[in-house]
């Protein structure tokens, strides 16, 4: 099961699936190919010294912002297709994919999403976005969530979340590393988990 890992950042859950898939715990699943919709992006030097062919794919700034994202989702099925690809996974990716791809790949794209949803999902929610509304809304507990990608923003449905408290002077920042190591874990069980499903 070819998995095609799509990223905005530095890759920390990139290298989560990469360590994973070196152990055996990504099941019949193989990290295929890194696609960064920003250039020299750190994820992008973790997949090449891990030996994993890279793309990067950016956002097209002379369109219109919803004929960018048509633009880039389409560019992106076509990686997808060329390469076989059996399972998407949005490891800290920012654009947002529409259109064909989503259809094209219905029940087979993943998106990791630092927040319990649906609570701090949709638009414009992301990074220290997430934990700044969480710690306002005075919440007792955060975590993070992997779902299905479907035509929405993070409305897909869940797959898996996992829970951490949220302390008494907890900053958006130390909320946001205490969310991270479980992300690592839950991007992982999620993959593996698809990976399985999709092989049988």
């Amino acid at each position: 099961m070819d998995i095609l890992v799509l990223v905005s950042g530095s890759g920390t859950n990139l290298q989560a699936l990469i360590d994973a898939e070196k152990q055996g715990r990504l099941g019949p699943g193989r990290v295929a190919i890194v696609v960064s919709d920003r250039p020299q992006v750190y994820a992008l030097t973790r997949a090449a010294a891990a030996g994993i062919p890279t793309l990067t794919e950016p956002v097209n700034p002379l369109l219109a912002p919803k004929e960018r994202r048509r633009d880039l989702s389409d560019r992106l099925l076509g990686i997808a297709r060329e390469r076989k690809i059996g399972l998407v996974a949005l490891a800290g990716f920012l654009s947002i994919l529409e259109g064909d791809f989503i259809q094209a790949y219905g029940g087979r794209i993943i998106n990791l999403h630092p927040s319990l949803l649906p609570k701090f999902g949709g638009p414009g929610m992301y990074g220290l976005r997430v934990h700044r509304a969480v710690l306002a809304a005075g919440e007792k507990e955060s975590g993070c969530t992997v779902h299905l990608v479907d035509a929405g923003t993070d409305t897909g449905p869940i797959l898996l979340q996992r829970k951490v408290p949220v302390l008494p002077g907890d900053t958006p920042e130390g909320l946001a590393e205490r969310i991270h190591g479980e992300e690592h874990i839950a991007i992982v069980a999620a993959a593996a988990m698809m990976a399985e499903k999709l092989t049988i």
